[in-house]
């Protein structure tokens, strides 16, 4: 991809900078921050289909509002790339997603112009609300703009803010991103909705009446504009629905024509009330690669700019991450079993899904960015008779914790939950951590929480969760495994039942998922320099083996235990409490995360700084024996 010949990326500290430039030139600039953006994530990795797709909305809205001052805020922080280019933080961008560089997702801490974090989905509306609301009661007059994908509208609580704002009658801009796309191809009911819209026969005259007075007006023409605005409503029929929940709604219009977008927005914004825009787009614009496979660049390992394609980190082969022993597991289970059905939460592929998909479409259910109705769902199809897996990663996860304790657990329901990206994620950061899973999750009765040292026990676990009569978690991690594989068949282990990797007599160390490794090297270092090291792969968080942790406790009298997980209310806090409800006095010593939210960096960088290796039992270990 060649560079561009202009700099006028060079010339924009902060969004005022842009008022100098006129649309041609505006239109440059976006292929500048296109080139930066592809060139830095080439090599960091990040997100490239959704920010290349929402470039030139960026400028056209800090073009047309005064932010900081008037208020942004976008949904989905990986749309957010081109912002952080003009609000100040050009010189910082190629410490994009590492470890003490700028964030990947909008974030507070990092600049005034990100007004609210987003690292999850369909917030912006339920914040926008409730920005202008606070604004109203301090009577304060600046604007508040929420922008949103039209896959995050799928979610249950962009409705009930889209209902709320309609309600409160604040003066709230909602700019509805259409993409037709979420990470995956969008699905459900508004997908229709939004495409009838575009194609009703109607709708491109009456569009070209609305653009053609705004081209010629100033603000004053705002009322000529809404009445225009109810004409193509009435006209198009499918826009009814945003006028019946109290807005005005104006579009579709072209998301990559920023002139259009600068006019649209200054004729509008002194209106009253809440303003829905719908703006349609192309995810990975300017990108031919992100705009034929979007799906596969929504978030990408450093690639090669000219073709697109992945650098290969090493030569060495490339074992079978846990994400695809899952998928790998339920294939061959749901061979056998017409039972088994799978549903994701618009993350068909990065919960190893997709296979799943493809293989047996009638029993794969994509319910949108909707994890709370995803759980619900399922609980129904366990009523119905059949036996449902939910893979959702583990940060999604707490959006339907409600939804798991009632709607499956107090009705102990044969419900799997496939709890992906477990633990630290790496470059994602703290939005993306799945740092707290076992502690909201041990504290539910009726649940099943274990999760597998290598990919092997992983499959082994996938075969016990379904044929266990209850609602049953597996957490695991990002990345790939340790080379074990899937043996066929398949065989299931016993419910609560620990594995003693190594025995030992000075210190037990006890670990959960696939940092137990980790204990086996370090104990076999410390077996060179005398040290007798006992070392137990947990496998469950709930139910715990009391019988093999009662009995490490009084043969080593030193317990170490470690988890991917925060050490409040973890694994670790578990094993302790198993201690004291039997009296049973031991050296505790727990390694996991603080509590604390932790930023981006690498999976070795954050590892080694929270003690979750080799050297951090080891070390944990000799300070015990001295």
């Amino acid at each position: 991809m060649d560079a561009p010949k202009t700099n006028f990326l060079e010339m924009v500290n902060s969004p005022k900078d842009l008022r100098v430039l006129n649309v041609p030139q505006l239109h440059l600039l976006a292929k500048e921050i296109r080139h930066k953006i592809l060139t830095t994530v080439a090599k960091n990795g990040g997100h490239v289909a959704s920010p290349l797709g929402a470039v030139d909305l960026t400028l056209a809205l800090h073009y047309a509002f005064d932010a900081p001052r008037d208020k942004i805020i976008w949904d989905v922080g990986n749309q957010g790339y081109a912002h952080k280019l003009i609000t100040g933080r050009a010189g910082k961008f190629h410490t994009l997603r590492q470890h003490k560089g700028i964030s990947g997702f909008l974030k507070r801490e990092e600049s005034e112009y990100d007004v609210f974090n987003a690292g999850h989905s369909s917030t912006s509306i339920g914040a926008g609300i409730g920005i202008a609301k606070a604004r109203d009661l301090l009577g304060e007059l600046h604007k508040v703009v929420a922008v949103i994908g039209d896959g995050a509208m799928t979610a249950g609580m962009a409705f009930e803010a889209l209902n709320h704002a309609g309600s409160l009658k604040s003066d709230l801009i909602v700019v509805l991103n259409d993409n037709n796309m979420s990470i995956s191809p969008n699905v459900g009911a508004l997908k229709e909705y939004l495409n009838k819209m575009v194609t009703h026969p109607g709708y491109k005259t009456t569009r070209k009446k609305i653009l053609s007075s705004l081209a010629g007006f100033s603000r004053r023409a705002a009322e000529r504009v809404s009445s225009w605005e109810q004409s193509l409503q009435a006209k198009t029929g499918p826009g009814i629905l945003f006028k019946e929940l109290g807005y005005r709604y104006f579009g579709p219009l072209d998301g990559h024509d920023i002139g259009a977008m600068i006019r649209l927005f200054n004729n509008i914004k002194d209106m009253k009330g809440p303003i829905l825009v719908h703006i349609r787009t192309i995810k990975g614009k300017g990108y031919l690669p992100a705009e034929q496979f979007a799906e596969k660049f929504h978030g990408a390992k450093p690639f090669d700019l000219e073709t697109g394609e992945a650098f290969s980190k090493s030569d060495k082969p490339v074992h079978m991450t846990y994400t695809e022993a899952f998928s790998s597991a339920l294939l061959k289970l749901a061979k056998d079993d017409s039972r088994i059905v799978a549903i994701t939460a618009a993350m068909a592929p990065g919960t190893g899904l997709d296979k799943f998909r493809k293989e047996y479409p009638d029993r794969f259910f994509d319910v949108g960015i909707a994890e709370q109705h995803a759980v619900t769902f399922a609980g129904g199809l366990a009523v119905g008779g059949l036996k449902p897996v939910v893979a959702i990663y583990s940060t999604f996860l707490q959006r339907a914790f409600d939804q798991v304790v009632h709607d499956v657990c107090l009705q102990n329901l044969p419900v799997v939950f496939a709890v992906d990206r477990a633990g630290l994620v790496g470059e994602d950061g703290a939005t993306h951590h799945g740092a707290f899973d076992i502690s909201y999750l041990r504290t539910i009765p009726n649940l099943t929480i274990m999760s597998p040292a290598n990919e092997n026990e992983m499959g082994k676990m996938v075969k016990t969760a379904f044929f266990h009569n209850g609602p049953v978690a597996i957490r695991y991690p990002k990345g790939q495994g340790i080379g074990a594989g899937v043996q066929n068949p398949l065989e299931d282990i016993t419910i609560g039942k620990a594995e003693i990797l190594r025995d030992g007599k000075d210190v037990a160390i006890i670990g959960i998922g696939p940092i137990i490794n980790e204990g086996v090297a370090a104990a076999d270092e410390l077996q060179k320099k005398g040290i007798s090291c006992m070392v137990i792969n947990a496998r469950f968080a709930k139910p715990l083996d009391e019988e093999v942790i009662l009995d490490a406790a009084k043969r080593t009298k030193n317990m170490i235990t470690v988890e991917e997980n925060s050490l409040a209310g973890g694994f670790g806090s578990s094993v302790n409490e198993v201690l004291q409800r039997h009296g049973v006095k031991a050296n505790l010593r727990t390694i996991g995360l603080p509590d604390k939210f932790i930023d981006q960096g690498t999976k070795k960088e954050l590892n080694e700084m929270f003690g979750l290796s080799r050297e951090g039992i080891k070390k944990a270990a000799l300070g015990m024996v001295k």
